[in-house]
């Protein structure tokens, strides 16, 4: 009986599994919820800069994609296999952010060959960080509605203009930016698609302290800023079609059902299971169950949803064609997906009691006192790559084929 590459997947798995074990630091082990951040400012300890040179020496940080530009060529199932070597050793993927999620597969999509090489390789080491110039103050569910200009100047653009919610920008090396070229024409069709290094003249990001005392996004503004056109993405006035793949990749990244600790997720809380945590703060009854039964019925029907979120994402996985990206389908992954994170951080805090309310000081815990700002930022994901609302539009139209009705009062 035919293996159907069993004995080469099998193969491929002792060669990943050698590799982990002799190149991952001991140090960096760690509880498979845990994460990387994205948005932090923390500067890496000396194994955890190893780590990501080797990572991205080996393309492996980005497995899927193509080894002439730096990732791994490896297939879906490969890349599968790695995840799970990579888990069962508790090591981390420490390449990701914007670069990894939204810009580079689309950039992969629309790129051409001398942009392809430029960029790509350094996205696939971790060695840069990228942000998105996509909303603005007057543009952010009707993103056409943007105004940052891009004037052609011959053998560059000159850019004006602001943009917000601009997640990491004080962080940032480069920014791909959408801006108005043709302002005389249809609002989706004057749209360009352009890269700017963060270093030029003009760029100025103002970070946004938020509720729960981070500043993981900025207004940025541009004033007479300078990009060449070799930094433009596809064809002049083309933009609008080149953000609406990104957008896609962007709610997939938002709505993964990936295990924890292969995805850098903001919005999640790393540290035990909930149903340990109930155990050890809301106390079990005689027979072992948790004693608040209100508690544990949410708490079930929370685990539930989660389950059937990652089945959903490992089914997805399965049945991708290897040249097909995310459709309109990750509108239904990123609504559900954000709502069960949402949840998590509420129950959390709820188990917690009073020691989920601290801010800090003695007498809590690094996990107690994340918790609270972990489930305030947790609240921003619904909003984040389109608005539930805008997703129940796309659900709506694209995938459920219904028409588009008028209301009249």
């Amino acid at each position: 009986m035919p293996d159907f590459g069993a004995t080469e997947l099998e193969g491929f798995r002792a060669e990943a599994r050698a590799w982990l074990e002799a190149n991952f630091p001991p140090s960096l082990r760690r509880d498979a919820a845990a994460t990387v951040d994205p948005e932090s400012e923390a500067r890496p300890t000396a194994d955890a800069e190893l780590w990501r040179k080797r990572m991205g020496e080996k393309g492996w940080g980005v497995p899927t994609w193509p080894a002439e530009y730096g990732g791994g060529g490896l297939s879906p199932a490969e890349a599968r296999i790695l995840r799970d070597e990579m888990e069962r050793v508790g090591a981390y993927n420490p390449i990701g952010g914007m670069g990894v999620s939204m810009f580079g597969p689309t950039l992969l999509e629309y790129g051409d060959e001398a942009q392809l090489a430029r960029h790509i390789p350094p996205i696939a080491r971790g060695e840069l960080r990228w942000c998105q110039g996509f909303s603005e103050p007057g543009a952010g569910s009707d993103l056409a509605s943007l105004q940052t200009r891009a004037e052609d100047k011959g053998d560059h653009f000159l850019i004006n203009g602001q943009k917000i919610w601009t997640s990491g920008a004080h962080l940032a090396d480069w920014c791909f930016c959408l801006v108005r070229t043709d302002p005389k024409a249809k609002k989706h069709e004057g749209i360009s698609f352009v890269l700017i290094d963060m270093k030029t003249p003009g760029v100025e990001p103002r970070p946004i302290r938020l509720i729960n005392d981070t500043t993981p996004f900025c207004e940025t503004f541009f004033t007479d800023v300078k990009t060449s056109k070799e930094h433009l993405v596809g064809p002049l006035n083309g933009g609008w079609t080149i953000a609406k793949r990104l957008l896609q990749f962007e709610r997939q990244g938002i709505g993964s059902a990936a295990r924890p600790s292969q995805q850098a997720n903001p919005g999640y809380l790393a540290g035990p299971p909930l149903g340990d945590l109930a155990r050890t703060y809301a106390g079990v009854d005689e027979t072992g169950r948790l004693a608040d039964a209100d508690l544990r019925s949410r708490l079930t029907q929370h685990l539930m949803e989660a389950q059937a979120h990652a089945l959903t994402g490992e089914r997805i996985a399965l049945e991708a064609r290897s040249n097909r990206g995310p459709t309109a389908a990750s509108s239904i992954m990123k609504n559900a997906g954000t709502m069960i994170r949402k949840e998590r951080a509420e129950l959390a805090v709820e188990i917690l009691g009073h020691q989920g309310v601290g801010w800090g000081g003695e007498g809590f815990t690094e996990y107690e006192t994340s918790a609270m700002r972990v489930m305030l930022r947790s609240k921003s994901g619904t909003i984040a790559g389109g608005s539930q609302e805008v997703q129940n539009n796309i659900i709506a139209k694209r995938i459920l084929g219904l028409p588009d009705t008028t209301h009249s009062t």
